[in-house]
This record gives structure tokens, C-alpha cells and sequence, in this order.
């Protein structure tokens, strides 16, 4: 072990903000070392180790590294993404978002959590299954394959396009390694996006009656919306849906009337409110709007569209994680669910997959803020856990 956390370094120096340098240079990192340490193994063993690249948009590129194996139980698959957000401001003095600084027990820096810690250790794993085949002489029962996407953190266009390109399925086990608190998370909220729009009529600030104030229409909207969302009822798991008025824009100068205004939502929804109820809630919104501001008039677009996913209690991938953590830790994973979304929830929506799950090092809380960091002890800790996973259900 230990091989997570020098990994982890030297991921953290490598620059793969979206939106910034993106994913070019750590995905050709990554498969290079993947490459030397497939290169290690005797010949009639390497050349049936699959790599391949797939390119999602032009300079970021999916990679998935494939073990197969001689029985036809369903292939295991782990799945992270490269990209971090923005390095952004707000950092303590001393830290260096790609210093990938010691302390205390933690290495601080711009994906520490989210993700390179859990790509560190499935590439962990990753070498630890090619290790084993090296000792075995032979290919392992059950197929793996190792998934590296683009683009998680803004549309998950890399896990889209490996859905598209075959690569995964309705019937893989499919494991992300997310920041999860030390449990294993099932279920996810569904994320529905909105960009509402009022549009009104200009005029001269000292004579409003001459214009219709699209901004005060966009107040009475978002005031409707957040009155129908502290009403919706709450999943026993998921617990409530939750709306966020992200980002907004309208108006020219304070002494105009003005005649356009648009807010991006955000919406995390839970069963049974889904994205049909919730453009009634809008559309609901948008005609209260215009009957208390006369000659506005409001239109939505959707912008982004993932169901909720709950827990499947049957899922013999989180039992074989159980065991895992029993096996290596002492002690079962609590279970509980992701307030994210993640590529394995787009997986589980798209594909209609009842066996994907997230497992790995970190906080969610301290993922895309400053000084964000990891503690050693979550990387060995899931470097076990992961590593154990593959000996058990590969071979």
C-alpha cells in the first residue's frame, strides 16, 4: 500500500480544471503510467489488457483500461473522473492549489477530494489486479475495467459519451469513488436545471407606469417557487428537494425601467416530485408573475434533466463493499446517500442500472472550496477497501 497516496501527489500538481487547462495532460499522465505497468507483465498476459481512449470533445479524452476475465459474471467497474473545478480564489497564503501540500496528516490542494483521491486509489487497485495476474499466471473470472471521464464537473459529457460508446452498461457493477464520508452512497438526488426568463417593457425609472418591470416580475417567480418547494414532501432517504437561484441578470441603470431578466435554477428533486411537477411549479410561477406585474410575460427553457436515484436494498455490489469493509476495516460501511450527482447516477438514469454505488476518500463538504485537502488515513483506508474488492469478486 501507499501507492494511492504518491499517486495523489503527483495528480494534485497536474492542472485539470474545468473550466481551465481541462483534462489533456492528466489523462495522458495516467496512461502512461497505466502502460508502463502493463508492460511489467509477462507478454501472453499483457497483450489482453485493453486501452483505449476515447475523445469526448477535442483535447479531453475518456480512458478505460480493461482486464478481462474467463467467466461471464457481470464486469466490475470503477469509474472517476480527471477534472476538478476551477483553482479559484481564497486560499490560505501558504497553499498552493497544485502544491499538493503535506501536513498534519492531510495533502491540501485543488482536487485533493474531488476526485484525484479516489482515482488514486482505484488506479491502486488497478495495479494491484495486475500484480495478482502476474502471481496467477492467468486472467482473473469476473472482467474489470478501470473508466477515467471528462467533463463531471459541469454537463458529465465523458460519462454520456461512454454510455454511447458501449463502454458501460445496464449491467455492470459500477463503483464511483466520490468523496463520501466514510459510507458507501446509493442513492442521489435528480438535478433539473431551469433558465426562466421575464421580459418586460423599458421606460424611464421616473415614470414606471410607462413600462412593465421584468425584475419585479423575476422577484414575485422566485418568491412562488421557493412557497411550492417548502410544501413539496420529503423523501424518507433523500429527505426534501431543494432549489438554488444560482445566477441571475437583468437591467441596464438604476434610472431605467427594465425590460428583461433571467435567473438559472437549480433544483434538487426527490420522489415523487419530478421534473414534470416541477415545470408545473414554474409554469404556476411565471402566471402569478404576470398577473402581479401587468404587461410581462415569462418562457423556460430546461436546461439539465437527471432523475433521482434510490436505493436498491437488493444491490449486490454495496453487499460485496460491506464485506470488503468488514474484511479490511473491522467494521461495515454505513450507508447513505450522495446530495450530488455523479457519473454513476447518470449510469443508473440513463441505463436504467440497479447496481452502481459511490465509495471513497474525503469530505464532500470540502470539495470546490479553498485549502481543499484529504486526510492519508481516508486514502489508505479506501486503497484497502478497494484493492480487497478486486481480489474478492475478480478472482
Amino acid at each position: 500500500m501507499g501507492v494511492a497516496w504518491k499517486l495523489l501527489r503527483e495528480l494534485v500538481r497536474i492542472d485539470s480544471s474545468d473550466p481551465g487547462a481541462y483534462e489533456d495532460e492528466i489523462e495522458r499522465r495516467i496512461k502512461d503510467i497505466v502502460e508502463q505497468e502493463v508492460s511489467a507483465l509477462p507478454e501472453d498476459l499483457a497483450q489482453h489488457v485493453a486501452i483505449e481512449e476515447l475523445e469526448v470533445m477535442p483535447g479531453r479524452r475518456n480512458l478505460m483500461v480493461t482486464v478481462p476475465g474467463t467467466g461471464d459474471e457481470p464486469r466490475l467497474v470503477y469509474i472517476c473522473h480527471m477534472d476538478t473545478v476551477t483553482l479559484g480564489d481564497g486560499w490560505s497564503p501558504d497553499i498552493d492549489p497544485l502544491g499538493a501540500l503535506e501536513r498534519d496528516g492531510m495533502l491540501y490542494g485543488r482536487g485533493a477530494c474531488d476526485m484525484k483521491g479516489g482515482l488514486a486509489c482505484a488506479i491502486s487497485a488497478l495495479f494491484s489486479q495486475l500484480d495478482a495476474i502476474a502471481d496467477h499466471g492467468t486472467l482473473p473470472l469476473r472482467s474489470f475495467s478501470l473508466i477515467c471521464t471528462v467533463d463531471e464537473e459541469d454537463q458529465m459529457r465523458g460519462a454520456e459519451a461512454a454510455i454511447e460508446a458501449g463502454w458501460v452498461g445496464a449491467d455492470e457493477w459500477v463503483l464511483d469513488t466520490e468523496p463520501t464520508d466514510g459510507q458507501i452512497q446509493v442513492a442521489h438526488k435528480g438535478r433539473t436545471w431551469f433558465e426562466l426568463t421575464m421580459n418586460g417593457v423599458t421606460a424611464h425609472a421616473s415614470q414606471p407606469w410607462q413600462g412593465a418591470d421584468a425584475i419585479a416580475a423575476m422577484a414575485e417567480a422566485i418568491c412562488s417557487i421557493r412557497r411550492e418547494f417548502n410544501e413539496l414532501p420529503a423523501h424518507d432517504e433523500l429527505g426534501p428537494s431543494t432549489v438554488t437561484f444560482g445566477q441571475i441578470e437583468g437591467g441596464y441603470q438604476p434610472y431605467v425601467v427594465p425590460d428583461t431578466c433571467t435567473v438559472w435554477i437549480d433544483m434538487r428533486l426527490v420522489p415523487p416530485t419530478d421534473t414534470q411537477a416541477a415545470r408545473a411549479i414554474v409554469e404556476r410561477a411565471i402566471a402569478r408573475a404576470e398577473e402581479a406585474v401587468p404587461g410581462c410575460t415569462g418562457s423556460f427553457v430546461i436546461t439539465g434533466d437527471r432523475p433521482a436515484i434510490e436505493r436498491d436494498p437488493a444491490s449486490p455490489l454495496v453487499a460485496a463493499l460491506q464485506r470488503a469493509s468488514v474484511d479490511t476495516c473491522g467494521t461495515p460501511a454505513g450507508v447513505g446517500f450522495f446530495t450530488g450527482y455523479t457519473d454513476t447516477a447518470v449510469i443508473a438514469g440513463r441505463c436504467a442500472n440497479r447496481t452502481c454505488a459511490s465509495y471513497g476518500p474525503g469530505s464532500l463538504a470540502l470539495a470546490h472550496k479553498p485549502d481543499e485537502h484529504v486526510p492519508h488515513a481516508d486514502i489508505e483506508r479506501v486503497e484497502r477497501v478497494l484493492t480487497h474488492l478486486l481480489e474478492a469478486e475478480l478472482w
